[in-house]
């Protein structure tokens, strides 16, 4: 059994509190959070009576005993918390984006290369069934030669009804491309190895605030993308990664559902179910930690994924280029 402790007790971090709650390798060893309140309900509700909580990161990452630390601060935070849990010894799991900018994650990269703890992005396309199986079939060639790549969002609010937090809507650390695109970027990274080049026109609700309205292309893998974003308008919240092949198309809508042909007479749903994704993270960290070969998206793949999303900020309409790695 392994003892790990959570720092940040928001939405995601209660998510990540149930499953360790419900895991048979994890206890949940301590808690913390500026605000006190949400530390004692995220223990009351998922730990034991031993559960300690703390507002103060570094009274949790030097507690005796503790094995692990899952950071769900926001950005702008990752870097201090992931630091402060390595010098510490700790294992690290860091919620997505890895940091504010890829700069920042470079630099969390090189402090885990520095270290055996094992570290890991929570990033769950990697263990989405609907996602792993468009994976395939793509590899596969199910849908013939790759001609397109499409991402397609559309949020009626921003932040999202749910998301009770002002800091999404920053431009610093904020937005829907660094909170959800982060995912779907990602997506293609696992689908076509890396981003090459991007070129977006990007609009935002104010000097300091978060992106409205995204238009932009981009290549990954030789295969010409699109991305398409829209906040704050009449109609309903939508996300979707299709791909376009000379014998048919595969979108994974809703997070997880993968459908061939949609839109079509041919249309036809091939995965449906949601999976545990969180679960299967923290299956994955567990094999890590036991020495074995566990399934964990690294710090430098969610560099890579913050890259992609740099560049399109700073595109401003021209051609960026990234650096193959």
């Amino acid at each position: 059994m392994y003892d790990i402790g959570i720092v940040g007790c928001g939405v995601i971090g209660n998510r990540l509190a149930a499953a360790i709650d419900a895991h048979d390798r994890f206890a949940l060893a301590a808690a913390c959070d500026l605000d006190a309140d949400r530390a004692a309900a995220l223990a009351a509700d998922h730990g034991t009576d031993d559960t300690v909580t703390t507002t103060d990161h570094e009274t949790l990452v030097d507690l005796d005993g503790l094995d692990a630390v899952y950071v769900g601060v926001p950005p702008l935070a990752h870097e201090e918390v992931v630091a402060s849990a390595l010098a510490a010894d700790r294992h690290v799991i860091c919620e997505k984006p890895i940091a504010a900018d890829a700069e920042t994650g470079r630099a969390m990269t090189e402090l885990a290369a520095e270290t055996d703890r094992v570290t890991a992005v929570n990033l769950p396309f990697r263990y989405t069934p609907g996602f792993v199986r468009l994976r395939e079939l793509v590899a596969d060639g199910a849908i013939g030669d790759p001609r397109r790549v499409e991402l397609r969002f559309r949020f009626p609010q921003w932040p999202r009804e749910w998301q009770d937090v002002s800091w999404l809507e920053s431009r610093e650390q904020g937005g829907p491309l660094r909170e959800v695109g982060t995912h779907f970027l990602f997506g293609v990274q696992e689908l076509f190895d890396s981003v090459d080049a991007v070129s977006a026109d990007v609009g935002y609700t104010g000097p300091e605030t978060y992106e409205d309205d995204v238009v932009g292309t981009f290549r990954a893998g030789g295969v010409r993308g699109t991305l398409d974003l829209l906040c704050d308008h009449e109609g309903d919240e939508a996300n979707a990664i299709t791909v376009v092949g000379e014998d048919g198309s595969l979108t994974l809508t809703a997070w997880h559902r993968l459908v061939r042909d949609r839109g079509r007479e041919s249309e036809s749903a091939l995965v449906d179910e949601r999976g545990d994704t969180t679960a299967t993270l923290l299956d994955e960290f567990a094999a890590a930690i036991d020495g074995e070969s566990g399934d964990l998206v690294s710090f430098d793949e969610a560099t890579r994924v913050q890259e992609v999303l740099d560049a399109i900020h700073a595109s401003d309409g021209d051609r960026v280029e990234l650096a193959g790695r």
